[in-house]
């Protein structure tokens, strides 16, 4: 892949000679950080450029980019690869740094690609947008090797972390100024575990997760105290603490899911937990503030406090919408569960609702989890899987749409995501009919099994 790599960096260069880029990227921690990574790339190479964050690719979004050519250069980032339908007639080329699975038949020689699926060792070349983008940029000039802090960022975002590929693991090499202990993986790692335990959802911890008592009912039985936090705990302490999780999770009845690597990060010239660090950037793109989120990934003091009130106030709508999500009546079959929001929780939060669901031990292992919510005139559809294992779900969301399209021909839905988190939109006005082609394509994926 690397050889790609280069080329294509190679004819990015030629092609954006004299031209102002415009980076048109998701809006997830790991589109964020590649939008950063590309930002900081082109702004030392002294390029014009701007930014375009998205929630997804409609066809509307296409065409509104796509007529800025050829007075600008186009490059996707964490997107794209399940748009190509909408690239066939380009009179120019466009540039596409992605990671999502993609249909091989519909590329073209005016998209110039670089994406893990297109080569025969996909489980070597693995990594996410923000990899994509970093190995990119690092082709571009070696001077960007210390870009690759934002792609740990973007690979902590996307849940890339456990069993790192080849490509992966050449990230974490070439980052300096990262920490990796094994332990309990409970963020942030580097505050006290009085909060910690008190706020953790993944993993959930009944009796403790959201109970104040419950924490220190933990931390007395540990020995544990009050102030200390994971990263400063010893391998005895680290042990005692993962034995009493484990024994209030004893119905999962497996351990990996609680046990992995912190990953310690020198950003803002402090350490922090990445995963503390994904989730504030997500916090502030998913409520609407992409610019302080860019910011704050290029170490912006100004954008740093903005983003800290910013994420006080999401983690606000995390617990509301949580409880209201438990509370809520869900449409339950063999294997899956839908949780139609309507109005009551942001769309924008939806899919992290559903994977905070898909932590707590109330399903089992391989149920899938459809979260639905309005966005204006549209919904918003989030698949998410408990555990690790079970059905592709942009498979199960690309069958449903396919099947929905065939009976309303002029629908708008369009499927992105990949094998563990998919989603797509849909109008508002047929989401009982939508409702009804998820159900029966549920119903049908449990049979073939």
């Amino acid at each position: 892949m690397l050889k790609e790599v280069d080329r294509v960096a190679k004819e990015f260069l030629e092609l954006s000679k004299n031209k102002p880029i415009r980076i048109v990227s998701h809006y997830d921690s790991d589109g964020i950080t590649s939008a950063a990574i590309l930002a900081k790339a082109f702004k030392r190479l002294d390029k014009k450029f701007s930014i375009k964050i998205v929630k997804g690719l409609e066809e509307d979004i296409i065409r509104k980019e796509l007529s800025r050519q050829p007075k600008e250069l186009i490059v996707f980032s964490d997107l794209a690869s399940g748009s190509l339908e909408y690239f066939q007639k380009l009179q120019e080329p466009i540039f596409i740094l992605d990671h999502h699975e993609i249909h091989k038949e519909q590329l073209n020689d005016k998209i110039k690609i670089i994406n893990p699926h297109l080569f025969e060792n996909v489980e070597d070349n693995s990594c996410t947008g923000a990899g994509v983008c970093y190995l990119f940029a690092k082709a571009l000039s070696p001077k960007n090797a210390d870009l690759s802090s934002l792609a740990i960022i973007g690979m902590i975002g996307d849940r890339h972390e456990s069993n790192l590929s080849k490509i992966n693991q050449q990230i974490i090499n070439d980052t300096t100024d990262l920490t990796i202990r094994k332990g309990l993986v409970l963020y942030p790692a580097t505050r006290p575990l009085r909060r910690a335990l008190e706020y953790s959802t993944s993993p959930y911890i009944p009796g403790v997760t959201g109970n104040g008592e419950g924490v220190i009912e933990i931390l007395r039985e540990t020995g544990i105290g009050m102030g200390k936090s994971l990263l400063e705990l010893d391998d005895n302490e680290m042990s005692k603490l993962i034995t009493a999780v484990m024994i209030r999770r004893a119905q999962h009845n497996k351990a990996d899911d609680i046990l992995g690597n912190l990953y310690i990060l020198k950003f803002f010239n402090t350490k922090e937990d990445v995963r503390e660090i994904s989730t504030l950037v997500n916090a502030c793109s998913r409520l609407g503030y992409h610019d302080t989120a860019i910011a704050y990934c290029m170490e912006n003091e100004k954008a740093k406090l903005r983003a800290l009130d910013i994420y006080t106030e999401y983690k606000q709508e995390l617990v509301s919408g949580l409880r209201l999500a438990e509370k809520m009546d869900k449409i339950k079959g063999k294997g899956f569960v839908i949780l139609n929001a309507k109005d009551k929780i942001k769309d924008a939060i939806v899919g992290t609702i559903c994977s905070m669901l898909s932590s707590s031990p109330t399903y089992e292992e391989g149920t899938v989890l459809i979260g639905m919510a309005y966005n204006e005139d549209k919904i918003k559809v989030s698949a998410r899987i408990v555990g690790r294992e079970g059905r592709n779900l942009k498979e199960v969301l690309e069958k449903t749409v396919i099947t929905f399209k065939g009976q309303n021909p002029e629908t708008i839905a369009e499927v992105g995501g990949h094998h563990f988190a998919a989603g797509c939109l849909v109008e508002k006005e047929k989401e009982q009919l939508f409702i009804e082609a998820l159900k029966k394509n549920l119903e049908i994926e449990i049979v073939k099994i």
